[in-house]
C-alpha cells in the first residue's frame, strides 16, 4: 500500500531540522524513530520535492556589523507583470537586501534592508533603490530591537496533501 505524500515522519524531519540543519542523519534517525537509512530517503525526498528549500548558517547581524535594519515600504509606477520583475531583479542585484515580498495595502514592496549604520542606508536608499525606475515612494521603519527571527515554520498542519 502506497504511503500519503507526507505524514507526521516528515513533519518530524522539518521540525528537526529547522532546529539544527548541521544534525547528522543517523541522530535525525534516532530522534524520528527511523532507520538511518529511510530516514535519508525521506530527507532526500523532501529536498527533491522542494519543501527543504536550502541550508544555511545564521549570522548574528550585530556580530558582523551590519547592526541597522530597516523596513522599506515601495510604491512603485506603472503596475504590471514586466514593471514587478524589473523592480524584483533590480532589489536582488542589492547585496543589502536580505528579503522583499510583493504585498497588498498601501505598498507594493516591503523590503528588508540590513546594512552597517544610517550613513550607508542611506547610499543604499539614494543610490539603488530610489534609482530603480518605476520606485515611486519609499518610507522606511527602522527596528529598534529584533524580538524573533526566523524561528522555525509551523508545521503543525502537516500532513499535508500535494
Amino acid at each position: 500500500m502506497p504511503r500519503s505524500p507526507y505524514d507526521r515522519i516528515d513533519r518530524s524531519i522539518l521540525e528537526h531540522l529547522q532546529r539544527n540543519g548541521r544534525m547528522a542523519n543517523v541522530d535525525l534517525a534516532e530522534a524520528v524513530r527511523l532507520s538511518p537509512s529511510s530516514c535519508l530517503r525521506r530527507t532526500k525526498t523532501l529536498e527533491a520535492d522542494g519543501i527543504i528549500s536550502g541550508y544555511r548558517a545564521e549570522l548574528d547581524r550585530d556580530r558582523v556589523g551590519l547592526g541597522l535594519t530597516a523596513f522599506v515600504a515601495l510604491t512603485v509606477e506603472q503596475h504590471s507583470r514586466a514593471t514587478s520583475r524589473l523592480i524584483e531583479e533590480a532589489l536582488i542585484a542589492i547585496p543589502a537586501v536580505v528579503a522583499c515580498h510583493v504585498v497588498s495595502g498601501e505598498a507594493d514592496f516591503l523590503v528588508e534592508v540590513a546594512v552597517p549604520d544610517l550613513a550607508a542606508y542611506e547610499v543604499v536608499l539614494l543610490d539603488e533603490i530610489l534609482a530603480i525606475g518605476p520606485v515611486r515612494d519609499a518610507r522606511s521603519t527602522f527596528a529598534i530591537r529584533t524580538v524573533v527571527n526566523r524561528g522555525p515554520l509551523p508545521v503543525d498542519h502537516w500532513p499535508s496533501r500535494r
